[in-house]
């Protein structure tokens, strides 16, 4: 099954020449920590699988079923779709967005310039709150009643990523009963490995923020692909939707691309796009991945919360770059947002 992890499997395979992976993957490790160990290829197998079987709500036995004519003849209309970047139902760009990438990645942005960009759009402003207020966020026990209240309980890195989860939610809602579990499912694990990835950056000295914003775009996608293989599947007269095979082939093969145009589309700043290939294909000696690293880590506490099979810690640690003392702090932090999520019933 083509997926998250293969091209790690690639990397290590063989007789230690570097091989490139026959698609690119939504996450690729560049290397085990130990370079004379090589990573542990079922672990990252089993990972990929786990996830795209808890997303879907689906058994190994129909993910790895073989996709018939049809299907494949769907998912080339797809693949021409998002080649050509005619995707029908790309996410429009929101009309604040310019204003408030260049206020995320800008460090000078005092907390009154980030507050009014936020007060000049009343929707965004209602998203800000119920992000602000969600259990992944919050601070303390009373509730944010306000931007100015927002800004000066988070500060501006954590308000700055409260904007990026406020502008991508609604593309994110579910639009009816039949996508609502996908959908949720899929927001989780995106703000997830958006906060992990940050928090990774953090100990890297890097912009956490940037990261964050990036780590949202791979869920972005997924909810994407899966509403265009919908409606590719209604034009062509399908009489059912697609399988669990057909959209775990669709979103495994086209995640980063779709993304890439996601960003394309929305003309976000080039280091976005500098950041989706560097993850899409990594370098075998990079010492730092804060993407990649926030995607293992997110995807296998997102897992292991949901009960679902997922990595050891020791395989964990093999495949990402910070020390086992920042990974413990980094999963606590995320395993305190997943159980208060679950109290609150986000």
């Amino acid at each position: 099954m083509a997926g998250l992890f293969s091209w790690i499997s690639a990397f290590f395979s063989g007789s230690g020449t570097e091989k490139t992976p026959s698609e690119p993957k939504l996450l690729n490790p560049s290397a085990s920590q130990n370079k004379h160990e090589p990573a542990d290829q079922p672990a990252t197998n089993n990972l990929e699988e786990n996830l795209f079987c808890w997303l879907l709500d689906a058994p190994p036995m129909k993910l790895n079923k073989e996709l018939d004519r049809k299907d494949l003849a769907v998912l080339d209309t797809l693949k021409q779709r998002v080649r050509r970047q005619t995707l029908e139902e790309l996410p429009r760009r929101p009309m604040t967005l310019p204003s408030l990438t260049r206020a995320i990645s800008d460090d000078t942005a005092g907390r009154k310039g980030l507050a009014d960009i936020i007060l000049s759009d009343p929707a965004l402003t209602d998203q800000i709150l119920h992000v602000a207020n969600s259990p992944m966020f919050r601070v303390g026990d009373k509730p944010i009643e306000s931007v100015d209240q927002a800004v000066f309980l988070l500060g501006l890195n954590g308000i700055r990523n409260v904007i990026s989860a406020a502008v991508m939610r609604p593309m994110m809602s579910a639009r009816n009963s039949r996508e609502a579990l996908f959908a949720q499912k899929v927001w989780r694990w995106g703000l997830t490995c958006a906060r992990a990835a940050e928090m990774v950056a953090r100990v890297e000295g890097k912009d956490g923020s940037f990261y964050f914003m990036s780590g949202l775009l791979p869920a972005l996608s997924y909810i994407t692909l899966q509403r265009e293989l919908l409606r590719i599947c209604r034009t062509a007269d399908q009489p059912t939707e697609p399988s669990s095979a057909l959209v775990q082939h669709a979103l495994s093969q086209f995640q980063w691309a779709a993304a890439q145009v996601l960003a394309d589309k929305w003309q976000l700043p080039p280091d976005y796009h500098a950041q989706l290939m560097e993850a899409e294909r990594p370098q075998p000696d990079q010492t730092q991945a804060p993407l990649n690293d926030g995607i293992i880590i997110g995807t296998r506490e997102v897992l292991r919360h949901a009960n679902q099979r997922n990595m050891t810690e020791d395989e964990v640690l093999k495949l990402v770059h910070i020390k086992p003392d920042q990974f413990t702090r980094i999963r606590q932090t995320i395993l305190d947002s997943l159980k208060e999520g679950s109290r609150a019933g986000a």
